[in-house]
């Protein structure tokens, strides 16, 4: 409305110029009738027309088409051009009307009328004195004034219109995002489905931890000794010189330390108390890795020891170390 205020009286100007043109034109055709002059008059009129009104309505198009696009962007949805019957369903419509949405659009159209009328009243109240003596003006002076009047009128319900546009766009827009503003529980469920469960996380952890010690402990009755400190820790290791130095089978301590020297007892493997060993050897070793080159001389006199006792066919039970080696501050 605002842009047409401005290009409406060089619309009604062109206009009028056309209407002139063609108006002095008709009294030729009168006198000798002829229906291709006729039909170009027409022709022309409403070329003129056309040309008149087309500034005002590429104009209001195109402020329409940026107003659109400055509030959400511009989208072909071609979706709606596909009839639906459930858009006929009114009770969606009557669900509408009763909700907080239907109440501020309620209170936007009383705010709108009274802005308006107030514009309205402002405006007319000035041209009443004017009209009540147009019959002293000429009738182009009054058709000025009340020409003028109209786009004032136009103007300030424009600028009122746009005000409350956009007290409505911050309304819908703070109450938008706020619709699209997560709970603490869509939050901890997004979190769940990006990072997982922790409690399935805690279980598979457990599940995984409980497969380790079974693995480690069916390999305990492959061992050639298990090194005890003497209740609290132990470590189960095999030596194969086809594949290098002695290598951890099993390592734990409390309760899994019970449990390998139970195993070590039922399959008779010797058990050898060691103290700084045991606790060396459960600190810096892995389950499967060969044990470090600082402990080489250690646990070289250890299986030395437990091979004495398989010769004299006492090898089964706890033993304490008669050798035991200084071990190195860095293990």
């Amino acid at each position: 409305m605002l842009t047409a205020s401005f290009i409406l009286p060089r619309t009604l100007e062109a206009a009028v110029g056309h209407a002139r043109e063609a108006l002095t034109r008709l009294p030729a055709v009168i006198q000798n009738p002829d229906m291709a002059v006729a039909m170009d008059i027409l022709k022309s009129g409403a070329m003129g027309a056309a040309t008149a009104v087309a500034p005002l309505a590429f104009a209001v198009m195109l402020v329409g088409i940026m107003g659109a696009g400055a509030q959400g962007g511009i989208r072909v949805a071609t979706k709606l051009f596909i009839p639906k019957f459930n858009r006929l369903n009114p009770f969606p419509g009557i669900k509408k009307m009763l909700g907080t949405q239907s109440l501020w659009e309620g209170a936007k159209a009383l705010i709108k009328t009274g802005v308006l009328g107030v514009v309205l009243y402002l405006t007319v109240k000035d041209l009443l004195p004017v009209l009540l003596t147009a019959g002293q003006l000429p009738l182009g002076a009054l058709l000025t004034i009340v020409k003028d009047t109209v786009l004032t009128l136009v103007r300030y319900a424009a600028a009122a219109g746009i005000v409350l546009a956009a007290a409505d766009y911050a309304v819908i827009k703070k109450k938008s995002m706020k619709q699209l503003k997560m709970s603490k529980e869509d939050i901890k469920q997004e979190h769940k489905q990006q990072e997982g469960d922790p409690h399935v996380k805690g279980q598979i952890r457990s599940r995984q931890m409980a497969m380790a010690r079974n693995r480690q402990m069916a390999d305990v009755p492959k061992a050639d000794v298990v090194l005890v400190n003497p209740t609290h820790v132990a470590v189960a290791l095999r030596y194969d010189p086809m594949r290098g130095a002695p290598r951890v089978l099993a390592k734990g301590q409390g309760a899994i330390a019970t449990k390998i020297r139970e195993l070590a007892t039922e399959h008779r493997i010797p058990m050898v108390q060691d103290v700084p060993l045991a606790r060396a050897l459960h600190k810096g070793t892995e389950v499967g890795q060969e044990i470090p080159a600082e402990f080489y001389g250690a646990v070289a006199k250890v299986l030395a020891f437990v091979m004495s006792l398989k010769a004299k066919g006492s090898a089964a039970g706890t033993h304490r170390n008669p050798n035991p080696t200084p071990i190195p501050t860095a293990a």
